[in-house]
């Protein structure tokens, strides 16, 4: 029950650090409001970006994939490392333990890669 207990409360913890973001915005009904009124008051080149197009919309999605995966595998590190520490000098946890932190930093290099090359092209080719 206490492990139960335990679970909840971190699930609680987690959703609200990932939900704080979104109370900086609490003022305004859409976040990008703000933005759109600094952009149009440079006359610049951004203050004219009333329109996205799908290219745009696209290099969004991929890149908050690619940062999703990113915070993942850095919270994956994180429970291997505490999997560590309470293993309490038991080999085969320590060994668990060590098998996850490579296969997540293994993991985080594939995403810096794939984001890598991603803004490559989006920067080359877009």
């Amino acid at each position: 029950m206490a492990l139960l207990f335990k679970r909840v409360l971190a699930t609680l913890a987690l959703s609200s650090i990932l939900v704080l973001p979104y109370l900086v915005f609490a003022e305004s009904n859409n976040p990008l409001d703000k933005l759109q009124q600094v952009g149009s008051g440079a006359n610049g080149p951004y203050a004219s970006t009333t329109e996205t197009g799908l290219a745009t919309i696209i290099g969004t999605v991929i890149s908050a994939a690619l940062a999703l995966l990113g915070i993942i595998f850095i919270i994956l590190i994180i429970i291997a490392g505490y999997q560590w520490m309470t293993a309490g000098g038991n080999e085969e946890a320590i060994k668990n333990a060590q098998a996850r932190i490579k296969t997540a930093i293994i993991g985080l290099v594939i995403t810096l890669a794939a984001y890598a090359i991603w803004a490559f092209i989006s920067n080359s080719l877009l």
